[in-house]
Formats: C-alpha cells, structure tokens, sequence
C-alpha cells in the first residue's frame, strides 16, 4: 500500500489505483480537475483518510526545517501526514514534497518522472538587487515566501533554491 498524489491518481491505470491510500482532501480537487476520472475513482476500494492535527503537526515542522512550508498545499501536507503516519511510501511527482518526505524519513516514488533526487537547500534571494543571504531559522515557519525586506535595497527577500 502507498499514499498517492493527485497526479497519480490522474495518470496510473485505474486498476493501479485500486485500494491505495488517498486524503479524502483530494475528493474535491479531483471532482473539479477531472469529473469522468474522479467518478472512476470513486467507484474503487480506496483507502480514503485524513491525517489527524498532530499528524498534521509532524509534517509542518518538517516543511519548516526544509523551507517547503510556503508552497505545500492542505492536501500536500495532509498525503505526507498519512505517509509517515501510516510508515509508507508516497507517489508523486512534486518535487517540493519529494524534498519534505525525504527530509521526513519517507519512502517516495515518482509517478511519470524519476527526478528530485537531491534535497535542496534554500537562501533568502532580493527581487531588487538579488543580493542573498542565509535563512534566519523562524523564516521557515511562515507560509508566505517573502519573508523580510533586503537591508541594502528595501525590496522584498523571497526563499529560493540555491
């Protein structure tokens, strides 16, 4: 059994998907991307779950620490949540939860891609003068990636990938 991503629940072969482990956050984003595939969906035996707020809890500090935190969506946590909740693989191709799984102890697997091997690293970039500087560690825990003004410009400093 593995958690799977929107993404492979949009592209695997419907038999594929038969009594995987799935967020039952993802109804709704599925019944607005695809109806047809989504009615497929919901004919299976899946395993449809939400993670509970301390589950929750374990995979925001986690997206903290690798700075990943600012463009993980409620679903997007809730599948890494339910993957190390449930001590199991995840199957998707973003590669911002790739880094936060890896960074979690997860098991992933790619659904049409192989990439995201590495864990990135982030540094605060100005939009103004692209002057960098390391992260003061509480910039992590915000969910908005321009996390202060640059000292020698004033223009906002966003996290980046270094």
């Amino acid at each position: 059994m593995a958690v799977l991503d929107t993404s492979a629940l949009l592209n695997w072969p419907i038999e594929r998907c038969r009594g995987q482990l799935v967020s039952m956050l993802q109804q709704q984003e599925l019944s607005r991307v695809d109806e047809q595939r989504w009615m497929l969906i919901e004919t299976l035996e899946m395993d449809w779950r939400t993670a509970s707020e301390g589950e929750r809890q374990s995979i925001l500090d986690v997206a903290a620490r690798t700075g990943d935190l600012p463009r993980l969506s409620d679903v997007d946590i809730d599948l890494l949540a339910l993957a190390l909740a449930n001590q199991t693989n995840l199957v998707t191709d973003d590669y911002r939860m790739k880094n936060v799984a890896r960074e979690a102890g997860i098991d992933v697997q790619g659904v049409m891609t192989t990439g995201g091997k590495k864990q990135w690293k982030w540094v605060l970039r100005c939009i103004g003068c692209r002057q960098t500087e390391d992260v003061p560690a509480d910039a992590y825990r915000s969910k908005h990636d321009d996390v202060k003004a640059c000292d020698r410009c004033g223009a906002p400093m966003k996290l980046k990938r270094a």
